[in-house]
């Protein structure tokens, strides 16, 4: 049978509970991962979640950051990283019973400049993704799967406009060079445009715009990743815009795919 996987910025785990709930009811993923919970690990709902027959591992933080793992199936906690030691709840890691390990990562968003001289959040962004790549280098990863907000955009097609946004954190050159040395450290192949090669792609629109949904001005930040062994056996990619649009929404849309394992 083949293992779906959802990938979702939540933007509060606790103050969007009723449509993470609404999207596991709708769309039953084995896996869902949620990014920026904004919730200590305790302080995370269950109840609803358990209902549906979904526990949970993740890693939490007071109001900032925080990640987690929902999962139907048998699961494992398989540990995290405290990237640049600075106590952020940025990757938790699962495991399950085929073997499949899931990497879910929140990659710091880099803030409003991109200059690390300027900026301490650019730069501590650029290490981040140093780090990753290190790690992957040491560690090559095997029957993996790595997701979640990367907070770049790394084709010219992931963005609304490549020209305006050159120079505009999560699209700059610096910013896709790290991420593509990531990605080979490990060998990943991005599932979600394996799937969809060609054409517009997008998982993000600001909260800034007035109408996110005529404006279009989206970005692809959420990602779906495979070690070279099994990206063969990813599918079925979608990005479920509509959800951008209901009640209280995350600025991000959820990114799926399947895996035939």
């Amino acid at each position: 049978m083949p293992i779906t996987i959802c990938t979702w910025n939540i933007n509060s785990i606790r103050l969007r509970e009723e449509i993470v709930l609404k999207l596991l009811r709708d769309e039953a993923p084995d896996v869902l991962c949620l990014q920026e919970c904004k919730s200590l690990l305790e302080l995370m709902p269950r109840d609803g979640f358990a209902e549906l027959g979904y526990s949970l591992i993740g890693r939490g933080q007071k109001g900032y950051n925080g990640v987690a793992i929902l999962s139907k199936l048998p699961m494992q906690d398989a540990g995290s990283r405290d990237f640049c030691e600075r106590g952020d709840a940025r990757h938790v890691a699962g495991r399950l019973e085929n073997g499949m390990t899931i990497h879910n990562f929140y990659v710091p968003a880099g803030g409003d400049k991109p200059d690390r001289e300027i900026n301490e959040k650019f730069g501590h962004k650029l290490d981040f993704l140093t780090e990753m790549s290190d790690w992957f280098t040491a560690e090559k990863p095997e029957k993996s799967v790595l997701v979640g907000d990367l907070n770049i955009a790394p084709l010219e097609d992931d963005v609304w406009s490549h020209k305006q946004l050159l120079k505009i954190v999560s699209h700059t050159p610096i910013e896709v060079e790290h991420l593509n040395k990531v990605m080979d450290s490990g060998d990943w192949v991005d599932i979600t445009r394996q799937d969809m090669p060609d054409g517009k792609v997008y998982s993000w629109w600001s909260y800034r715009a007035k109408d996110w949904d005529a404006a279009d001005k989206g970005r692809r930040l959420d990602h779906i990743w495979a070690s070279a062994d099994i990206a063969a056996k990813g599918n079925n990619s979608r990005i479920l815009r509509p959800v951008r649009g209901w009640d209280r929404p995350s600025d991000h849309a959820p990114v799926f795919a399947s895996f035939d394992l």
